[in-house]
């Protein structure tokens, strides 16, 4: 897989992965919606001290970062946190959401969209030589894709078919997104989708159609959504992280930080009589078969 400090076979990962966070991200303005004073998270140190912690406690060993083109992303910050960290980072492209994306992007074609994506991806990120791992996080800000939302989602497979990176879905507008990735003929498999934890019925028509769903702690009621889907024989399909966004969701602002799923979730799969190698499974061997690149 691509990490920020270069490629990593799958195999040198030994510890657990969080699948579905940010580090840095900037949504608090935006165009045509409201400004949201709470919508951000630029706390360097703190969040390099909470994975630092989480490595010598919980054995983290990769993240996966989300925040994308137009969301504040800070690759050379991105930088910072994993040599402070020594957590392994892998980085976003892709567009998450049309009222985030550059105005250029606005009524960009699916070809010269596609084409930015690429040079990110074999070039580096934000003038740097590092390059992303993981198309998205993309999104559908209202829910319903607009249509500079499906030519961003339409890029994101295309960029994804040619560069072998997996792609990540926002919740909002899931399943139309995965709907248009898989018509343009990216296979479920190399895709993720978040679940807000709103609609019990969202994970399983995830991975009913071949996606991965990724469940964050963060929201709702994990431990019966995570139980449905082993019970149901979707423990393959399943990616688990505390889904951090917000800076006051850090440690250092009160919040339950990286580790909520380690201190909560987790405990109470056990509880539950969930086995150590379905956890093994779902918060290692799932993550890294869905970031290993492909040919």
């Amino acid at each position: 897989m691509q990490t920020l400090t270069g490629p990593v076979a799958s195999d040198a990962i030994e510890g657990a992965v969080l699948p579905g966070e940010h580090l840095r991200n900037d949504l608090r303005w935006a165009v045509g919606i409201d400004s949201d004073p709470h919508r951000w998270l630029v706390e360097e140190q703190a969040v390099t001290a909470e994975l630092r912690g989480l490595r010598q406690s919980d054995a983290l060993s990769l993240i996966v970062e989300l925040s994308s083109i137009g969301t504040g992303r800070d690759t050379p910050a991105l930088a910072r946190i994993t040599a402070g960290s020594r957590v392994s980072v892998v980085a976003g492209t892709g567009f998450f959401a049309a009222p985030f994306a550059p105005a250029w992007a606005l009524d960009a074609d699916v070809d010269t969209l596609t084409r930015h994506l690429l040079t990110e991806i074999e070039e580096g990120m934000d003038g740097t030589g590092a390059r992303p791992g993981v198309i998205g996080e993309i999104g559908a800000w209202s829910g319903e894709p607009t249509k500079t939302e499906e030519r961003c989602t339409a890029a994101a497979a295309r960029a994804s078919l040619s560069s072998g990176l997996p792609v990540a879905v926002h919740h909002r507008g899931g399943l139309a997104l995965l709907e248009i990735l898989l018509g343009e003929g990216l296979p479920a498999h190399r895709i993720s989708v978040s679940d807000a934890g709103t609609d019990s019925a969202f994970p399983r028509k995830v991975a009913e159609a071949g996606g991965y769903i990724c469940l964050t702690s963060l929201s709702g009621d994990r431990l019966r959504d995570t139980l449905d889907l082993i019970e149901a024989g979707h423990a393959h399909r399943l990616l688990l992280s505390s889904g951090v966004s917000r800076v006051a969701e850090i440690e250092r602002y009160g919040g339950p930080g990286y580790n909520h799923l380690f201190r909560t979730l987790l405990p109470r799969l056990r509880e539950a009589g969930v086995a150590e190698e379905t956890i093994r499974l779902i918060t290692h061997d799932n993550p890294l078969r869905w970031l290993a690149r492909t040919d």
